[in-house]
Formats: C-alpha cells, structure tokens, sequence
C-alpha cells in the first residue's frame, strides 16, 4: 500500500467510508506482512529490524516498503488489522454462544488485544500524524460490536441493562496487565469478575 493509499485509506475510516479494495496477491503479502510484523513488535518492540519482519512474512525489503514507506504507516496499520481482527470476531461468538458467555469471551478477547499492544503506545502517542485517525478507528470499531453484544444479553435477561459500552471498555482495559507481565492468569480472573459483576441485577436473576 503506497502512502498515499494508506492515508486515504485512514482518511475512509475517520468518515465511515469502505476502504478500496487491494488485488488478491497484494492484499495476501500485505495480511502476511501485518501478521508477521504483529507478532515482531509483541516480541522485539515497534523499532525491531525490517528483516525479521520480512523473514517471517516470507517477503522481500521492497515488498514492504512498497506497502508501508514509513514505519509509521507499518505500525498505524498494525493496529488497524488487530483491531479489525478482534472487532471482527464478535459476531461469530454471538452466533455460538449464549449472549452473556458471547459477551464474556469477547472481553477476554479484547483483554488480549490491549495486552499485546501495550507495547505500541508509546509510538502511537508520540504526535506522529500517521497515527492521528487510531483513536476514532479504535472507537467506531468496537463501540458498536460490544454495544450489541451487551444489548443481546440484557435483552436475554442475563446481565443488567444500565451498561455503558464505553465504560466497560476502559473497565476492561484498566484491568488488563501487558502480556509479558501476566504470568499467573490475572487477566483472565479479573474479566470474569468483571462480567460476573454485570449479572448483578439481572432481570432473570431477580426472577429466580
């Protein structure tokens, strides 16, 4: 993705329109750059070398600077992949899952995202404008997926129903510890407390 691209492809998401489409091949070394570069910066931070980069996504150096010209375009888009990866998986948990249980893995799921790429912030907030469009991606992508799911369990009277989708957002990230740091299971703990404290309430628990 050229810079130019990627801007407007930013510029698309700040304004609610689809991004353009990439051709198959460009878009298949461009998921295995993202992937491989995710799993890099978790372990070796957002300045690890480009070649351990294009080594695990089995690609050349020009490859990805035909796609990414500035680190700061890797990184930003990075994010966006993971955020699209997590928001993403959603609906398939509403679709296997009763809406509270649906609800409680997509949190954990969430919980994992902000652990992973606490390693990320201190680019993100370094005023680079390649990162100025993040933080409305970040809430137009996952404000209406938890807004659903919490709307589903409420409606199913399993969790209360005065939840704010962006409160228990911050909850949940508050609550997460960087994955290098979380050795013994807190998180995990922590989110299901959490979710038990949303039954608290209940239509259908006041039934019983």
């Amino acid at each position: 993705m050229s810079e130019e691209s990627t801007r407007e492809a930013d510029a698309a998401a700040a304004e609610g329109r689809p991004r353009k489409r990439l051709r198959a091949d460009a878009q298949r070394s461009t998921d295995a750059l993202l992937t491989a570069a995710a799993e890099v910066f978790a372990t070796s931070g957002v300045d690890a070398p480009v070649r351990e980069i294009t080594a695990k996504a089995g690609v050349g150096a020009g490859t990805l600077y035909r796609h990414f010209p500035q680190r700061s375009d890797l990184i930003a888009a990075v994010f966006r992949h993971e955020v699209d990866a997590c928001a993403d998986s959603a609906p398939s948990l509403a679709a296997r899952y009763e809406p509270a249980e649906a609800l409680a893995k997509w949190l954990q799921r969430f919980a994992g995202f902000i652990a992973t790429k606490r390693g990320l912030s201190a680019a993100l907030h370094s005023g680079d404008p390649a990162y100025d469009t993040l933080p409305s991606y970040f809430e137009q992508r996952f404000m209406p997926v938890l807004g659903a799911l919490l709307d589903s369990a409420a409606k199913a009277g399993e969790i209360r129903s005065d939840v704010d989708p962006e409160d228990l957002l911050v909850a949940t990230r508050n609550l997460t510890l960087p994955a290098q740091e979380d050795d013994n299971g807190h998180t995990p703990r922590m989110i299901a407390l959490l979710v038990d404290g949303l039954r608290y309430g209940a239509p259908a628990r006041e039934a019983r």
